[in-house]
């Protein structure tokens, strides 16, 4: 009997591949061949989200740096058919992508004997468009012409008062794609084809060095950390001292975090459910957060990374807003809700980046009420090799509410105050491991340059690093290398800083620029960004006013 391996699949055309996926398929393209996945996406670990963000295009490197060979080999079941060449990637259905049905494809190729050639393709428009944000953009000019706008560049920010929003929140999308259009490599395939060609030649250089081999002592020095700090915890509330208590407890889980993070990327053992169950007790059992909510949420984040859409992990209205798009009231596709930009919402993101720190400060209750919202709905695989690991969450859950909520606050501390104080304490002394997150991201590109970009462009695109010296790789965690950590998420922390240079050779070669900055450089462009948007706002508030005002607020005046 013939293998998945050895099989000879049927060639397939793009137009195959539109009619299939019109029809309700789930195909992606994986190393050359069509893959229908619609069985897998009930038991897909991660959730069904990440995968249904790759329908129509090729998630080989995805696929590849998210993914184990043997979840590699796996795949292979769902194989259909194959192509030849680079494929040209679709606009997903998730993101607004449009795919005519055979019947239309049909009709179209007829047409198209009848009246010549179709131009750039046989495609349809709307699923070949970059995206639904960039059609918009590529409006903008005929826009501004009907409108009578004439906005200069270096002026962009400072609009007329007879500008409508609508106008200039195109604009402001136009100059952040222009800016980087005009800052990173071409779109054209030759150029991203050589990218990602070099790309995964890097890839293998990484294999090759062992990087992906994890150093235990290392981890065996991490545990001895966090014995000390929780032991500290405990002797100070032994002898009363409740405040050093509760930070003691919070270092610890800010420190824990980053070991889970790791075992969430099968980044220890590079065996699912050991690496699975290693997160979960650190997460659910040790820090009260679902390391299920965590996968699913952070999975989606590697593969659209800063897309105000779609990334949850930037999706903050109506506490933050790190690009204009917000304005907009976009709908998400992970929350499945429109994220209303209204007047609460305008009231904070106007002062956003005084809230910056504080609300940080606070966001470990906001990640508990997800957890638990993860779980009590059942929002996680319910078929396949991660089904059992709700129930596990589930008393892992039990049991931290029990040693925490229940022992430690409830029995231990002598009244109301106190508990309210070390719950407070606790919980913000592991605050730092929020801005450690955010700042790799909150003042990186969210302009959606489209379906064609590559994979390891995007990433470097919408990340930056933080240089730091290596004795403080500790207090870091890995975080101050996202960059390195979203091209190769499963490579241990440890050997983040050795792929370091290799990583810095490749944006060279490929003329890619690599962001890295200073921790103190980098909390300043995160402030920079979310002050820059809050004058954004006020911007569009002083233009709707004036549309207003002047009788016409939809701008049809003009």
């Amino acid at each position: 009997m013939a293998t998945a391996t050895s099989k000879v699949y049927p060639l397939m055309s793009r137009d195959e591949v539109e009619g299939m996926i019109a029809a309700g398929r789930k195909l992606i393209i994986i190393g050359q061949h069509v893959l229908k996945v619609d069985a897998w996406l009930p038991y897909h670990p991660a959730g069904d989200l990440a995968i249904l963000h790759m329908v129509g295009r090729d998630a080989t490197d995805e696929t590849t740096v998210l993914h184990s060979q043997a979840a590699i080999d796996q795949m292979q079941r769902y194989r259909i058919g194959r192509i030849e060449g680079r494929w040209k990637n679709f606009v997903p259905p998730i993101q607004g992508g449009k795919f005519r049905t055979k019947d239309e494809i049909d009709q179209s190729a007829e047409d198209t004997d009848s009246s010549g050639p179709e131009v750039d393709g046989c495609s349809s428009e709307n699923s070949r468009s970059p995206s639904p944000i960039f059609d918009t953009v590529e409006t903008v000019e005929g826009l501004h012409k009907r409108k009578g706008v004439h906005v200069k560049a270096e002026h962009a920010a400072q609009p007329e008062v007879d500008v409508d929003g609508l106008t200039f929140l195109d604009t402001l999308t136009r100059e952040q794609i222009t800016l980087d259009l005009d800052k990173y490599p071409s779109q054209d395939d030759a150029t991203q084809s050589e990218i990602i060609a070099k790309y995964r030649q890097l890839h293998q250089r990484v294999r090759d060095a062992g990087l992906y081999q994890c150093n235990y002592w290392a981890y065996a020095r991490e545990g001895t950390r966090y014995l000390l700090l929780f032991t500290a915890s405990m002797l100070f509330l032994r002898h009363g001292w409740y405040i050093c208590s509760a930070l003691a407890l919070g270092f610890t889980w800010h420190q824990l975090v980053f070991t889970a993070h790791d075992a969430g990327h099968m980044g220890i053992t590079h065996h699912y459910h050991v690496d699975s169950v290693i997160g979960i007790i650190i997460a659910d059992f040790i820090g009260g957060l679902s390391m299920g909510w965590w996968k699913r949420s952070h999975n989606v984040h590697h593969i659209v990374t800063n897309s105000p859409e779609h990334d949850p992990d930037i999706e903050h209205l109506p506490l933050f807003a790190i690009s204009h798009r917000f304005f907009g009231s976009l709908t998400s596709t992970y929350y499945n809700r429109v994220m209303e930009y209204d007047a609460f919402a305008k009231v904070l993101i106007k002062i956003q980046a005084y809230l910056y720190y504080p609300i940080l400060s606070l966001a470990r209750f906001n990640l508990t009420f997800l957890s638990l919202d993860y779980l009590l709905a059942g929002r996680g695989p319910t078929k396949g090799q991660a089904a059992w690991h709700r129930w596990l969450e589930l008393v892992g859950q039990v049991f931290f509410w029990t040693w925490y909520g229940y022992l430690l606050i409830y029995k231990t501390l002598p009244n109301n105050w106190t508990r309210l104080a070390y719950v407070l304490v606790s919980n913000m002394a592991a605050s730092p491991v929020h801005v450690q997150i955010v700042q790799s991201h909150f003042a990186m590109s969210t302009a959606d340059l489209g379906p064609q970009e590559s994979f390891p462009q995007k990433m470097l695109r919408t990340t930056m690093d933080v240089d730091c010296p290596p004795w403080l790789d500790f207090l870091h965690g890995g975080l101050q290398f996202q960059v390195i950590h979203h091209l190769f998420p499963r490579i241990p922390r440890h050997n983040l800083r050795q792929t370091q240079s290799m990583v810095q050779e490749f944006c060279n070669d490929v003329g890619i620029p690599y962001a890295l900055y200073g921790f103190a450089d980098c909390n300043k462009q995160v402030i920079g960004t979310l002050a820059e948007v809050s004058r954004q706002a006020a911007i569009l508030a002083k233009c709707q006013k004036s549309m207003i005002e002047s009788g016409d607020p939809f701008g049809h005046g003009h």
